[in-house]
């Protein structure tokens, strides 16, 4: 292991990155193997990689884009969890290629904002969440720290039932079986973990092939439209039928608590703070790591949309009535209230699947079935073996998450196994909750999913607006502070990802097919919420711009001076 003296970066004050400094100058945990006390006591953000020295005048090298290979992986495994999946599969079954557009910007925008957050870890050492603490005043940091939580917890169930899903269709588990074996996955994280973070990254990207190959083996038997395909992605298109799941597709795709986690991982390469070469080299090959693994995101995402397309879109059943619905199967188990009973079928939908086509909605837990009577019987298991591992791997992500969060927003430093308990816990029980109120009703479980994606969408800003406000600081960043056209483009981000939440709020609560009261008390509450919402989020801006003085705490970078570069060459993001 390396020694501490190794890490000339370390700040005077920064106690919590010491004691990871200190704890990896000790002798290898378990030389005579590893025991399961040694797993449980071991942290594998202890390692540091090692990244190859480049001479000034290269401008890259693959040897050194595969020392950064590895966060940007974990990270995108946020834009491929079960609730990613089910908006995926719905978009495509409701609006066809129309907004894959949609899909591809939101794509790009997320990229924006992780290429924000990895900046920020890179340059000051910290992770999002201690930063919150150190910067805002009390009250907002533990307010962020809830509202983080929460989205942790929602994405959560949805990926715990997501894999509860893919187990039943596997193997005919309950659902409540399958999120008690998802519980497990706790111990795979931290064996994993003992091994080091080279492993786990290995782990993940192992999972993202298996999906690769699911969701590509799927798309190729459905066929594809190539000029349509080209069209949705490059043409902005949104009738009025769509425009309700365009902007659920908006608010679906960036998970809050994927920004403060992207910000500690990239802490485990080995950086020399005191040189903007390195510092600007770093900056660079994350962004271009993270692009690399979002373009993947984005093309198993558009498989999805695309099989699911050609499989049930029926323009009609889409348009036609106040609900999108797609057109499947009869006997693919679809529960008789999906089905829209109200009129008759439309003829281009009732002519499908031998006579037994009907419009009714889609979700993750009906996907498996429809697919098996679209593309047949190894299809369903095909797409349970991609559920599967796209629920495993964003759940142990939402752990590895959720431990940062703690640690950063809280400052406690108890052993990994506890964190990750705790944080399991903390989540498991509302999954389990879930998975047995929903075990026989399909449709409940899919409603659940899209009120989960619209609580990430609320709970969004409160990533987005400290991630802006900390990277446009030049008191936090130093002369490596987000440029003009970076701050322009990060609060038209804002303002959309305002607007969306507006629309999605009111749409869903003024929707009298949703199971909520209809009752103007009700519609009040949803008024006076949407006034606290933007208050507390106006203090947020304020709050964090004033200062009050707490960045006294904080070290900016370069403060020491700078070893190779002037501050001119280093000022503002250097892949810009």
């Amino acid at each position: 292991m390396q020694e501490a003296q190794a890490m000339p970066f370390l700040a005077d004050g920064d106690s919590d990155t010491k004691k990871l400094a200190e704890a990896s100058s000790t002798d290898d945990i378990g030389a005579g193997g590893p025991t399961l006390s040694d797993v449980f006591a071991h942290d594998g953000m202890d390692e540091e990689v090692d990244i190859p020295e480049e001479g000034p005048d290269v401008w890259f090298s693959f040897k050194t884009l595969w020392a950064f290979t590895g966060p940007g992986w974990l990270m995108s495994m946020a834009y491929l969890d079960p609730g990613n999946l089910e908006a995926d599969l719905q978009q495509g079954a409701y609006s066809g290629y129309q907004i894959l557009w949609v899909l591809f910007w939101a794509t790009v925008s997320g990229w924006i904002l992780q290429v924000m957050s990895a900046t920020l870890g890179v340059v000051t050492g910290r992770d999002l969440a201690r930063h919150c603490r150190e910067h805002f005043s009390r009250p907002v940091a533990i307010t962020l720290w809830i509202m983080t939580e929460l989205a942790i917890i929602g994405s959560d169930i949805q990926e715990v039932v997501g894999s509860a899903i893919a187990f039943n269709l596997l193997l005919g588990l309950p659902l409540w079986a399958g999120t008690l074996i998802t519980g497990l996955d706790t111990f795979t994280f931290l064996g994993f973990h003992y091994f080091g973070i080279r492993k786990l990254e290995a782990f993940f990207c192992s999972l993202i092939f298996v999906m690769c190959v699911c969701f590509f083996v799927n798309w190729g038997f459905s066929g594809t439209d190539p000029a349509k395909f080209l069209f949705g992605i490059v043409v902005p298109t949104a009738p009025n039928y769509v425009v309700l799941q365009a902007v659920a597709t908006l608010g679906a795709v960036v998970m809050p608590h994927n920004i403060y986690l992207h910000s500690a991982l990239v802490l485990s390469r080995r950086v020399d703070r005191s040189s903007p070469r390195k510092i600007r080299e770093a900056v660079k090959y994350n962004a271009i790591e993270s692009g690399l693994a979002l373009v993947v995101s984005f093309f198993i995402n558009a498989a999805i949309v695309v099989t699911f397309s050609r499989g049930f879109f029926n323009k009609e059943c889409s348009s036609l009535y106040d609900t999108n619905y797609a057109c499947v199967n009869r006997n693919a188990d679809i529960p008789d209230n999906d089905i829209f009973t109200n009129t008759p079928t439309p003829q281009s939908c009732a002519s499908r699947f031998d006579g037994n086509g009907v419009c009714a909605s889609i979700g993750l837990g009906t996907a498996g079935t429809s697919l098996e009577h679209f593309l047949g019987n190894a299809a369903k298991y095909i797409w349970g073996l991609g559920l599967l591992a796209s629920g495993q791997a964003s759940t142990m992500t939402g752990t590895y998450a959720g431990q940062f969060v703690m640690s950063g927003f809280l400052d406690i430093q108890v052993a990994p196994w506890v964190r990750t308990l705790l944080t399991r816990t903390i989540a498991l029980g509302p999954a389990i909750a879930v998975a047995i109120a929903t075990a026989n009703h399909p449709a409940l479980s899919d409603q659940i999913g899209e009120w989960l994606n619209i609580l990430q969408s609320v709970q969004l800003p409160f990533a987005l607006l400290p991630v802006l406000i900390l990277t446009n600081s030049e008191t936090v960043m130093g002369v490596y502070k987000n440029n003009r056209t970076w701050k322009i483009i990060g609060y038209f981000l804002s303002v959309i990802v305002f607007g969306i939440n507006v629309y999605l709020i009111v749409t869903f609560c003024w929707d009298k097919s949703n199971p909520i009261p209809q009752t103007d008390w009700f519609k009040a509450l949803v008024i006076i919420f949407l006034v606290i919402y933007f208050a507390f989020i106006s203090f947020l801006i304020y709050d964090g711009t004033s200062h009050r003085g707490r960045d006294a705490a904080l070290h900016v970078p370069l403060e020491n001076g700078v070893k190779e570069d002037t501050a001119a060459e280093a000022e503002g993001l250097a892949i810009i």
